[in-house]
């Protein structure tokens, strides 16, 4: 990987760090608009008073959300009127952004190396599983320092 690109992905992964725990949050049924307007025990006239919208706006609301279709400038709007901030981020499943990306490039390197390897066999020239074992290794490692954009296809 280029130093720079690998000083952004650190970078990313750092400010990643603080969502870990976040992929443990389970979302509401109703949403975090319904769910936090209860809470607070504030009506949805009033929430829509400070939003300058009806009750039924806030309904709405309150519906896209929990059916997915809210806008993230909604989201943002109702935060604000309720005194919260937003959190939004986009966060790697299992580990962090280099975990990643080594991953894609074991997975696009072991493919390389079985299809070659394939091809030798038929000529009777194929390699021991140590061998490949070791070919997938440093394969992987060369695309991920060259960030080969083939590691999403």
């Amino acid at each position: 990987m280029r130093n720079k690109q690998k000083l952004l992905i650190d970078q990313l992964d750092q400010k990643l760090l603080s969502f870990s725990e976040t992929r443990k949050v389970v979302v509401p049924q109703r949403g975090w608009v319904n769910t936090i307007r209860t809470a607070l025990n504030m009506t949805m006239a009033q929430l829509g008073t400070k939003l300058n919208i009806t009750r039924q706006g806030v309904n709405r609301i309150e519906e896209s959300e929990a059916n997915g279709t809210i806008t993230l400038n909604s989201l943002k709007a109702v935060a604000n009127a309720m005194n919260l901030k937003l959190v939004y981020a986009l966060v790697p499943v299992n580990g962090t952004i280099n975990d990643l990306l080594q991953r894609k490039a074991e997975e696009l390197a072991r493919r390389i190396v079985l299809r070659t390897n394939q091809n030798m066999k038929l000529e009777d020239q194929g390699i021991g599983d140590e061998k490949l074992a070791k070919n997938i290794i440093e394969l992987a490692d060369e695309i991920k320092r060259e960030m080969k954009k083939s590691l999403w296809d």
